[in-house]
């Protein structure tokens, strides 16, 4: 009976050990943690229906469209995208909407339009404003913390067992008979601090 009793519990220590290394390696910068444990990131369910969100805090990310200076605050106008486990926003991605978020200083647009950005802070409301031509309903959001994301790419190297197949004989989809990988290797586009 007592083996059993280690059993489970060294079998339940290592399903937690497991569960903490996994949440480790993903973090979501200070910047934009905030002070709620899950900041409203449903951009649609607000839009929606803005009364039931005002006031709480919401978490949202995407690429600047434009910088506004106003006398005391910088207004972006952020098309919104999906946020990945560490909060930066889905790079292939479509947008879920746009959203104006107000920092409560001066931003110099040449570092932020046209780049990426996490924003975290007190959802205010919907605030009618245009795209194009049209009318469009923007979510508000008074920023409390925003993160700047740069754009870097990245090499997959292949991760496969090399140059032999399954039956042990070389082929070639970019290995060299030498074992070294010859090929062309993927890029991939990511966002990172």
């Amino acid at each position: 009976m007592l083996r059993v009793i280690n059993c489970r519990a060294g079998f339940k220590a290592v399903i937690l050990l497991s569960a903490v290394m996994l949440t480790g390696c993903i973090t979501i910068p200070d910047s934009v943690k905030g002070t709620s444990p899950m900041p409203v990131q449903d951009l649609l369910s607000v839009k929606n229906t803005p009364e039931l969100f005002i006031g709480q805090e919401g978490r949202f990310g995407g690429k600047v469209l434009d910088v506004v200076n106003e006398n005391h605050c910088t207004r972006l106008e952020i098309s919104s995208l999906p946020l990945a486990s560490d909060a930066s926003p889905g790079l292939h991605e479509p947008s879920i909407g746009r959203i104006y978020a107000y920092v409560n200083n001066f931003l110099d647009p040449n570092d932020f339009k046209g780049n990426y950005v996490t924003v975290v802070g007190p959802i205010m409301g919907v605030a009618k404003g245009k795209i194009g031509k049209a009318d469009y309903d923007y979510v508000v959001i008074n920023v409390t913390g925003y993160q700047r994301w740069r754009i870097a790419q990245r090499v997959l190297m292949p991760s496969g067992p090399g140059p032999w197949n399954y039956y042990g004989y070389p082929y070639y989809s970019g290995w060299g008979w030498d074992g070294y990988y010859s090929g062309l290797a993927p890029v991939e586009t990511i966002l990172i601090e």
